[in-house]
């Protein structure tokens, strides 16, 4: 007899009569002892998986509310060494103040390094305004004629009064006037300081009367003017044959 997956071997009839009833007495408890056999073993079976649905449900209940997917991206994070045994130890105060110690400490350093690139950027364009801004002194400084000697001279005393508007264009500081009460141009400050320093245009200091004190006419300055100029314009004008008078 084939029953739950067993087969069970069962007595042959001896007739149709006789010992037949006892027979089948026999059967049947046979048939009823493996049925429960087979039965007992499915129970067996079902209680084991019944125990460990059961142990899995309430493990399961500890991580209620709690993402997988977030823990281990957050876990990721904590990849090196020291901060997984922290971790371990249930010091993550400590995990997350050393991470926050080194995103600080990077921070800071990008900070600096994009301050010294800005520093840098504004100081090679200070140089180049510096640049157009000599330029714009040196075309000038040619129209009116001044002697090349003194350039850096009216460089530097041009460079305090004038600076560069947003196109380029040398322009007078703030508070720097010209005599028709607009803003002092460069061409009106050369035309100025042939009064002040003569001694810049070779027309007017080889000139007769150019050299403050007067003379015959010849290269000649007197004392109060020779003493205002500086160290290199004393040199040059004593080398071209500067006379000193009264």
């Amino acid at each position: 007899m084939y029953l739950f997956g067993k087969w069970f071997p069962l007595m042959a009839e001896e007739g149709e009569g006789g010992n037949g009833g006892g027979n089948e007495g026999d059967e049947a408890s046979r048939i009823a002892a493996a049925v429960e056999a087979a039965v007992g073993g499915l129970k067996t079976k079902n209680g084991e998986l019944l125990g460990k649905l059961k142990a899995a449900s309430e493990n399961a209940a500890r991580f209620e509310g709690i993402d997988p997917d977030a823990v281990r991206g957050i876990l990721s994070k904590f990849a090196n060494d020291e901060e997984a045994g922290l971790i371990a130890a249930g010091k993550l105060d400590e995990v997350l103040n050393k991470r926050t110690e080194r995103m600080k400490a990077g921070f800071e350093k990008e900070t600096s390094t994009e301050r010294a690139a800005r520093e840098a950027a504004d100081a090679r364009a200070d140089k180049f305004s510096r640049r157009v801004l000599e330029n714009g002194i040196r075309s000038e400084a040619t129209a009116a004629g001044l002697h090349q000697y003194a350039i850096d001279d009216a460089l530097l005393r041009a460079g305090s009064t004038f600076t560069l508007d947003d196109e380029g264009n040398p322009v007078a500081k703030e508070g720097s006037f010209g005599k028709d009460g607009n803003p002092l141009t460069l061409k009106e400050w050369f035309g100025d300081m042939k009064d002040k320093a003569p001694h810049w245009f070779p027309a007017t200091a080889s000139g007769s009367g150019a050299g403050h004190g007067g003379g015959n006419g010849g290269n000649t300055m007197n004392q109060a003017a020779f003493d205002a100029l500086s160290p290199k314009e004393r040199a040059v004008r004593m080398a071209a044959g500067l006379r000193i008078t009264g």
